[in-house]
Parts: structure tokens; sequence; C-alpha cells
């Protein structure tokens, strides 16, 4: 384990120099472990050159190999040490409003009753503000609306579910198309907001032109303007549909085509997965999966099989 933890080292660092300066041993020691490793292994790992190494494709083969045999020997140590009943340390969370709104409650409540000792730190915000605090780490684990592939985060898809036309309560149609949004006077959320990314990017392919009369990024703003009838917004379905139940706002699936809003959990890629993470995500999985599966968005929402950390 000790040659492969230099080796993975070495690889990161981009030099034999610069890892001996991070592990805090002499370089020729250091060597002397690689040497070993492909001397027991029989094929060559790195390639020295001018500006510092490369790997072999042997080499390529074992990093991969390598970074899953440390990680799963941290989180052995993690679970070995660990007892849940006195585990001390702090999570911080991202949530959305409407994702917080519905089940965050009794997820705060499963994930205190697991971790009694934890101090958990929710935050809640919208996708862009929660992809700029697992960014600078001020948060661990985020719901993701939309959320684009970057190479810097780790995404869990769970489920998508349809966006809705939302307007007045006393709306008489039944039924949305697409093309019929740009002749409606909208109430949308700023770029960069996902939903708004979302949306803009559907109109461009459809060919429709969007007559945006006010921007609010507020889902609370959004939904008492629509409600006074200042326009119509269109709002994924978790944060309107008590709403529509209620009585307060009409909210249509839009159709032809159909839009459709994915939600995802995320968290950085090179971050290490604590067992506090492991349990918050485990929880947060069951408490979303049993809302689209047996709960109020059985009807609306498709659960992502085979989605993984």
């Amino acid at each position: 384990m000790k040659e492969l933890r230099s080796f993975t080292a070495i690889v990161h660092a981009g030099s034999f120099s610069r890892a001996a300066e991070e592990l805090h041993i002499a370089q020729p020691a250091l060597s002397r472990q690689i040497a070993k490793l492909e001397e027991e292994l029989g094929v060559a790992l790195l390639i020295r050159h001018g500006r510092g190494v490369a790997l072999t494709a042997a080499g390529s083969r074992l990093l991969d190999r390598a970074e899953v045999m440390l990680q799963n020997v941290a989180d052995t140590v993690d679970h070995v040490r660990s007892e849940t009943s006195t585990e001390r340390g702090h999570l911080a969370v991202g949530l959305t409003p409407a994702i917080g709104q519905v089940i965050g409650p009794q997820l705060i409540a499963r994930f205190r009753a697991l971790w009694p000792n934890v101090l958990l730190h929710v935050r809640e915000g919208l996708s862009t503000s929660l992809q700029a605090w697992l960014l600078d780490g001020s948060v661990q684990v985020a719901i993701a609306y939309n959320q684009p592939l970057m190479e810097a985060f780790d995404l869990q898809p769970l489920f998508t579910e349809p966006m809705m036309l939302v307007g007045p309560p006393n709306e008489q149609r039944t039924a949305v198309r697409f093309g019929d949004l740009e002749r409606l006077p909208l109430i949308l959320p700023a770029l960069p907001h996902s939903n708004r990314r979302l949306i803009e990017q559907a109109a461009a392919q459809n060919g429709v032109r969007l007559d945006v009369v006010l921007e609010a990024d507020s889902v609370m703003l959004t939904k008492a303007l629509v409600r006074r009838g200042d326009g119509y917004s269109i709002i994924a379905h978790a944060a309107v549909w008590q709403d529509r139940d209620a009585g307060h706002l009409s909210a249509l699936p839009i159709e032809r085509p159909a839009l459709r809003s994915s939600v995802s959990i995320a968290r950085l890629r090179d971050q290490r997965v604590t067992p506090l993470m492991q349990s918050w995500i485990a929880l947060q999985t069951e408490e979303l999966r049993s809302l689209v599966q047996h709960g109020q968005w059985q009807k609306m929402a498709t659960w992502i099989k085979h989605g993984s950390v």
C-alpha cells in the first residue's frame, strides 16, 4: 500500500520531486519505492521527461485500480474506527427550497437520530448557489437541478419531473404545447439559473421566441406574482404541486415536446466520501425515492434507474 500511495502521489504531483515534498520523504527513497513496485509487477509504470513524468499504458491501468484500493482502505479504516452513536463531526448539505420543504424535516430528523453528536448545517438556495457552495467547500453534498456535466462534479441522477406552466387559479385551458408559450407573458428566473437555461435551450431548439416580461429568481415571489395575474411562469412540478392542489394556482404539463427537469445529488469529484456523507446521501435518496414511487410525485416524476455516485 505504501508503494501504491507513492505511485498515485507522483502521478497527481506530476514529478518525483514535488511528490517527495508532499510526502515528506527523500526523492531517492521515493524512486526506490517505484522501482520496487515496477519490479514486482514486471512492467514499467512511469516515464521521466524534462517536465516531470508520464504514465505508461500499464501505469494508467494501475492508477485506476490503485485509487479504488486506497479509497477502500480509507473507508474501511473510517468504518472500523467509527461508532454511529458516538461519532462527532460536522456535515454541511445543500437543499433547494422545494425539496427542502417537502422532505427536509423528515430527512433531518432521520439523520440526527443516526448521528446525534454530529453538527448538521443545512443551507437552502437555488441550484446556482448550491453549485458555488460545493466548489468553495461550504457544503459537501447538494441537490442539483439540471446540472450541466462538469469535470469538478460527481452526479448521482435521481429522477426527472415535468416543468409546469403555472398560471392563476382560474386558468381555463387544460393542456399547453411548447409552441403556445410564445403567446404568454412569462415571469422567469434570470440566467444562469438552471431552469431558465433549460427553458431557453428548449425554446431555441423548437424555434419559439419567449416573451419574458419580468425576471424573478425567488420561486415564492414568482408564484405570488402569477397568482396576482402579472404573468405566467414555468416551474418544476415539485415546487408547485401543493399550490395547485390547494387551488391557489393552476399548473399544466408542457407537451409537444415535453419539458422535463432532472434532479441529481452532487458532490465534488475529488472529495473523499465520508461516512456522514454516505449516510446523508442514502437517507436523501430513500426519501426522494419514496415520494417518486409511492408519494405525491408518483404520477409525475420518473425515477432514473441505475443512478450511482
